[in-house]
């Protein structure tokens, strides 16, 4: 199980003290959220902080475009060192999505691809052979501290029963309960932000493990 902590999370008044702690804790990835105040309400963070970021970090960055136009943002955030690209299927029309995903691939970073609580597995099965991560998003995307939806279970399941060769990420309301639920289902990435975030942060990455 990989613990993808979400920096959205992150008490600015701590920001550095917090980000200190996560890059010396056992979390394997970085969960880098960005909005655009289109396709979700909220705004974050642009390239140059990722790449500020890179500067003093080796965790892999998994960079989630919530966005309305991924592939207008898409190079700005590789240059600044994502190493992966999770974009949503809702948010590019369906002869956009192969071609998006070999040119990232192209890029030499992994691809995910993302689906919102109210997309059905079914709407991203023809690229799963394509992709190297698919995230289950089981809040609505582009807040913070929201519960978690218990229908994103059913969705696990069914992408563990496939055959490709795929990360499993959630992303949403998940804690030491919720994360331990999506691991019975097949999850392999926990992308966590309040819960890690109002703790030590080592002790929380350990118990979601």
């Amino acid at each position: 199980m990989k613990i993808a902590p979400s920096i959205l999370a992150i008490q600015m008044n701590r920001f550095s003290q917090q980000m200190d702690e996560l890059n010396q804790s056992s979390a394997e990835w970085i969960h880098i959220d960005i909005m655009d105040g289109h396709f979700v309400p909220n705004l974050s963070y642009g390239p140059h902080v990722v790449k500020g970021l890179r500067s003093s970090s080796h965790k892999f960055f998994d960079v989630h475009l919530m966005v309305s136009d991924p592939i207008f943002y898409a190079n700005a955030f590789i240059k600044a060192g994502a190493d992966a690209i999770t974009f949503h299927v809702e948010a590019l029309k369906k002869e956009e999505i192969v071609p998006f995903i070999h040119q990232l691939h192209q890029q030499g970073v992994k691809v995910g691809i993302s689906i919102k609580p109210a997309t059905p597995v079914s709407a991203i099965e023809e690229y799963l052979s394509l992709v190297d991560i698919v995230l289950v998003m089981s809040v609505e995307p582009g807040f913070g501290g929201q519960s978690f939806m218990p229908m994103a279970l059913d969705k696990i399941e069914q992408l563990a029963r496939r055959s490709e060769n795929f990360e499993i990420e959630v992303d949403g309301g998940i804690d030491q309960e919720t994360g331990y639920l999506c691991k019975e289902k097949g999850a392999t990435v926990l992308v966590a932000g309040s819960y890690i975030f109002k703790g030590k942060i080592e002790e929380r990455v350990q118990s979601l493990r």
